[in-house]
């Protein structure tokens, strides 16, 4: 039996390969245990490795760096890829105000975190460390594990202190939404009144009763007013077209047009009169509402038409087809000609049956194609984000060059290649479950590498007197920046609860958090919140990591 007891403890790759799994398998099925309705996920195979350190399994030292370091460049550049698309544009409207409010977050957080190492005598490291559990950020600890290293200094302490302060930054965040909701919000009061996402698609029908349009063309029309619409449908004299730029309107025509829901008062003004009829029920049956024209929903799976214009395509002038919408990682666009187009985008076409297959052949319109991840740009991405991330920046008054690292550098270059890909003509695309699958496997093999190597020594910490100091202020740098900004969103900007709760989960990085909150608040506002807070959030927070290491050693 010396084989058997030499596969768990004999350093070897075959030993660290079935170590590693085990703690991936029992941290994930533990994971989905729910306790007050509270699950922690992915991230309990951290505390598995923690578990399997402590009871005396180990690796290779060589093959657990390897492999920790792999897991943070696979779930970093991945989750770039995932909110590049939304990155820039979450700056526009309101989403500047959440990412403001989501700032205020961090920069509280941060301060504590630099006070309490000045005032009792923390070492910064573990006081990095602190504030990484307190906020549940794993990538921002990755981070500063790194700057420890190009100091010459051990990373362990930064790991043991996350560690200790990571359940509480989970129950925190959830702990402070109780405590707004109670205190700030009176009984009775809805939890959100929000307005629904100004982005999304709204579909309304207008009548031609406005004489100063009285037969202009539709590129005429569109020039009087910046507002973005697409026509989908005319009726005229119980006849019914596909309209294109050319189409003159005249008095009584009838349209269905595709625009936003802040938009259709503007477009009311413009043609006259809006239609009672809501044409936005999710059970209309598009093909029986006229014997001439059908509707039917394209992908884009030909790689040649990633990076182009819709517009230039033309592809309604060549098939008298009219695109009333585009489908992008569930969010429904107005299909402009200036939209870019990319691969996995759902048009959905209006059309005779005979025009709409020729459209399909120029689209591709297949599925399966699209089912295989590019793994090849996934892994260019990866070099020219680790590239990126070994360029020392010099920043004055810093004696070391800062580095973006493992974690800064592959997380740039996946937002940017997820924004800008396309339009390079650079094929970025992945299904969603690819993705999710990628950045689950990085982000598992991250967290079991990081508990088996903090595992042996962290009974030892809680049981100190320091380990029971770090809960605490863990604690306090989780919940005290929530406490004042989210009653400084709601009450100094009256920001609605739900986008407030969202905005806070985003800037603290904690999705077991959001899931609390969407059970308690209805309709989708906190995750919209969300997604616009999260990606500058993460980004400042990997660097911010970095920059007091690097400021305060």
């Amino acid at each position: 039996m010396q084989w058997f007891s030499d596969i768990f403890m004999s350093h070897s790759a075959l030993q660290a390969v079935i170590i590693i799994s085990i703690i991936i398998a029992v941290g994930l099925a533990l994971g989905k245990i729910r306790v007050w309705g509270i699950s922690l996920g992915v991230t309990f195979v951290f505390f598995a490795g923690i578990l399997a350190g402590h009871i005396g399994l180990s690796i290779d030292p060589t093959i657990l760096h390897y492999t920790e370091n792999l897991g943070l460049v696979l779930f970093v550049y991945e989750l770039g890829l995932k909110v590049g698309p939304g990155f820039f544009s979450s700056f526009r409207k309101g989403g500047m105000q959440l990412n403001l409010l989501g700032l205020g977050v961090i920069v509280i957080g941060t301060l504590m975190a630099v006070l309490f190492s000045i005032f009792l005598g923390v070492p910064i490291g573990e006081a990095t460390g602190l504030l990484c559990g307190a906020t549940t950020n794993t990538p921002a600890l990755g981070a500063a594990q790194q700057a420890l290293e190009q100091l010459g200094r051990s990373a362990n302490g930064a790991a043991l202190s996350c560690a200790v302060t990571y359940p509480l930054g989970v129950v925190g965040v959830i702990l402070a939404i109780i405590a707004l909701r109670k205190t700030l919000i009176r009984p009775g009061t809805p939890l959100s009144s929000a307005p629904e996402e100004t982005d999304s698609t709204f579909i309304a029908e207008f009548k031609i009763c406005n004489p100063a349009i009285y037969d202009m063309s539709v590129r005429e029309i569109t020039s009087l007013t910046k507002t973005k619409f697409v026509i989908s449908r005319l009726w005229r004299n119980e006849a019914v077209l596909v309209p294109d730029s050319s189409t003159i309107l005249h008095k009584d025509d009838h349209l269905l047009v595709i625009t936003t829901q802040t938009d259709c008062p503007k477009l009311k003004v413009l043609f006259g009169k809006q239609e009672a009829r809501d044409w936005n029920k999710k059970d209309i049956d598009w093909n029986s509402i006229d014997n001439q024209l059908i509707s039917r929903r394209i992908i884009v799976s030909r790689s040649s038409i990633n990076g182009k214009k819709l517009g230039s395509l033309r592809l309604r002038n060549q098939y008298h087809i009219n695109i009333s919408r585009i489908t992008r990682s569930g969010l429904h666009l107005v299909a402009t000609p200036e939209l870019i187009l990319q691969l996995g985008d759902t048009l959905t076409v209006v059309g005779s049956a005979a025009d709409i297959e020729k459209v399909e052949q120029t689209l591709g319109n297949s599925a399966i194609k699209l089912k295989d991840p590019n793994l090849g740009a996934i892994f260019i991405g990866i070099v020219l984000g680790l590239v990126l991330g070994s360029i020392p920046i010099a920043i004055p008054g810093i004696s070391t060059p800062i580095k973006l690292g493992l974690a800064g550098g592959p997380i740039i270059v996946g937002i940017l290649i997820g924004r800008f890909g396309p339009q390079f003509r650079l094929v970025t695309y992945t299904t969603r479950s690819a993705n999710l699958m990628l950045r689950g496997i990085g982000l598992s093999l991250y967290l079991a590498c990081l508990g088996l190597d903090a595992g042996a020594q962290f009974l030892d910490t809680i049981m100190r007197s320091e380990g029971l100091m770090w809960i605490g202020l863990g604690f306090l740098i989780t919940i005290i920046p929530v406490l004042i900004m989210g009653a400084v969103a709601m009450k100094l900007f009256r920001l609605d609860f739900g986008l407030t709760c969202g905005m806070l989960c985003g800037s603290m990085a904690n999705p077991m958090a959001l899931n609390y909150a969407n059970d308690i608040i209805p309709g989708d506002f906190a995750t919209v919140s969300y997604a616009t807070v999260y990606p500058m959030s993460m980004f400042c927070r990997v660097i911010i990591a970095q920059l007091i290491i690097l400021f305060f050693i």
